[in-house]
């Protein structure tokens, strides 16, 4: 049985920092697609970064150079480093998988929500001004 499960949000001021980690079991985490989401009050859920099994790494063009994704596949474990924080990052954020068998999603998919199949259950980030 696949789970992920984030841990690390809460509440700051803008400008500072929070770092999300979701461990992962139940399938082979060295051989997945794996994905940060967020979902802001009355919006929809939109990818944020994305890393595969090499390390390449894709971002949303708003947290670039700000928001760091990374993989310990020793420990089946993805993080999201999120510095110089806004208001506007406010959102439940969740750490995604794509099925191994899957393969890599298509060039500029990487951060589609269809491309991934398993979900965590979200964890709250807020960010106050």
């Amino acid at each position: 049985q696949v789970q992920l499960v984030e841990s690390g949000g809460g509440s700051v001021q803008s400008g500072g920092s929070l770092r999300l980690s979701c461990a992962a079991s139940g399938y082979t985490f060295i051989t997945s697609y794996m994905a940060w989401f967020r979902q802001a009050p009355g919006k929809e859920r939109e990818g944020v970064a994305a890393i595969d099994n090499d390390g390449r790494l894709t971002y949303k063009d708003s947290v670039k150079g700000r928001f760091t994704i990374s993989r310990d596949n020793a420990e089946s474990t993805l993080t999201l480093q999120m510095n110089s924080l806004k208001p506007e990052d406010t959102a439940i954020y969740y750490c995604a998988a794509r099925a191994p068998y899957r393969g890599g999603p298509r060039t500029k998919t990487e951060l589609s929500e269809s491309q991934y199949d398993y979900w965590g259950q979200g964890t709250q980030v807020t960010v106050s001004s």
